[in-house]
């Protein structure tokens, strides 16, 4: 995992100091939070920092697909948590937002975190 935050760290370095493609920002943010979580699930702060980052960078871009990526990963740090209401949310938010494509793995997954959120509201 060590080599995998590596990567991402160099990744966003090449980004943010305008030698790559912006677009990839955000997918780079909540995938470096995804390997954070990986290498110790202790590293959450750290994760939700990355997480929220790339949530603005997409709000950003207007990348609806790639903020609903964001808010899962986000959401699902924050499952059956004292922040579950506010996460469930603003998925719910982002997820009525689409209107088609439920079939998709991302849409999917979102819908599963839902209901998962919900049922630690019971």
């Amino acid at each position: 995992m060590p080599e995998g935050l590596a990567t991402v760290d160099r990744a966003l370095e090449i980004v943010e100091r305008g030698g790559g493609k912006a677009f990839y920002l955000a997918e780079a943010h909540r995938i470096k939070g995804e390997l954070l979580l990986m290498e110790d699930p202790r590293n959450g702060t750290e994760a939700d920092k990355s997480f929220r980052a790339a949530i603005n960078i997409a709000r950003g871009q207007h990348s609806r697909l790639l903020e609903l990526r964001a808010t899962s990963s986000l959401a699902r740090l924050l499952v059956c948590s004292s922040a579950r209401d506010a996460a469930r949310a603003t998925l719910t938010e982002i997820y009525s937002w689409f209107t088609e494509g439920f079939d998709t793995t991302d849409l999917k997954d979102a819908k599963a975190l839902l209901d998962e959120l919900s049922n630690c509201l019971q």
